[in-house]
């Protein structure tokens, strides 16, 4: 796709999610919001213990529901859109930690 492998992956949860509710999503609309996506959890996982507090994961929730209601995504239950965006945020965590480790 030819932009970051952290945004391409909220893309495919996005998209992906579209497909499973079966419900259509303009292409551009998709691509604008998983950016947006990114930069709300980028500011959230900055804290090294983000995954570890409440406080953070409640915030990161409402700040993701609120985005997600603005672009009108998806018509169906929020909540799963939110876990599957936290896997991916904690997959990148995750993995951006052992490549620091192994260097």
């Amino acid at each position: 796709m030819g932009w970051p492998a952290r945004e391409s992956g909220f893309y495919d949860i996005l998209k992906e999610l579209a497909i499973k509710y079966d419900f259509s999503y303009p292409e551009d609309k998709l691509l604008a919001l998983a950016a947006e996506v990114k930069t709300v959890v980028d500011d959230k996982v900055r804290y090294t213990d983000w995954n570890q507090r409440e406080d953070i994961k409640a915030e990161l929730k409402v700040d993701l529901i609120l985005l997600l209601a603005k672009h009108g995504y998806p018509p169906v239950d929020r909540d799963e859109v939110y876990k599957e965006i936290f896997k991916q945020a904690e997959n990148y965590k995750a993995h951006r930690a052992s490549l620091s480790a192994s260097l």
